[in-house]
């Protein structure tokens, strides 16, 4: 069953274009421009997600995510702004946030922390699936879906794709990577096996975005 997030953010064009950008990884989204119709879904029980712009029109984020505390104060918020200050970082964590994203920011960056955000909420369910660029991962299973189809991947190439997604900010030097993959066999694996691995991976899994940092490693791309 797909994951439901809510989007409260007045700016049309960057509303329109974190929901695409979440329901390409598979999640269902549901937007609102004001606070008053994201005040009247706060009783809708099936939102895994609220991301909340602090900027509303006469309200604010922070009385919004009040409300829905009031009605369901486990569901996860992450709040959206364009005031980098900490003191208003403070408050959205006082207030119950579970992150904060500052504007400008990547759409892949916000899909890639709204998953980190569900992992660390729903990590009892007994499925620990994870969404990445329209694949999901279910990591139990070791098995990767893209729709109704799955994707058949080695030990290797499924243990590099779950480096990866567990720390999608990190960039890892291939000396990092074959101690965290390759493990105990390190010491006899060449560079080249990494980067054969995944270029298999790159082509089984054509839309994952691995940006190459030369002379260094891999990164899970964020900057799309």
């Amino acid at each position: 069953m797909k994951k439901v997030v809510s989007i409260v953010e007045d700016e049309k064009d960057l509303n329109e274009l974190v929901k695409r950008y979440l329901e390409q990884d598979g999640f269902e989204v549901r937007q609102h421009y004001t606070y008053e119709s994201a005040y009247s879904a706060i009783n809708d029980d099936d939102i895994d997600l609220w991301l909340l712009d602090i900027m509303l029109d006469d309200k604010s984020g922070f009385d919004l995510i009040d409300e829905i505390q009031q009605v369901n104060p486990n569901v996860p918020v992450i709040f959206m702004s364009a005031r980098d200050q900490d003191f208003d970082k403070i408050i959205g964590l006082e207030r119950g946030s579970d992150d904060y994203i500052t504007k400008p920011f990547s759409p892949k960056e916000v899909v890639l922390r709204v998953n980190a955000v569900l992992r660390r909420t729903y990590r009892d369910e007994a499925v620990n699936r994870m969404q990445v660029d329209g694949y999901e991962v279910d990591e139990n299973a070791r098995i990767v879906y893209d729709g109704d189809k799955t994707i058949e991947l080695t030990t290797k190439e499924f243990d590099l794709l779950l480096l990866f997604l567990k720390n999608p900010q990190t960039a890892f030097s291939r000396e990092q990577i074959l101690a965290q993959v390759w493990k105990e066999d390190s010491y006899y694996v060449s560079d080249r096996v990494i980067d054969d691995t995944l270029r298999k991976l790159r082509k089984k899994m054509e839309r994952l975005t691995i940006n190459t940092i030369y002379g260094f490693g891999y990164r899970l791309g964020i900057n799309e």
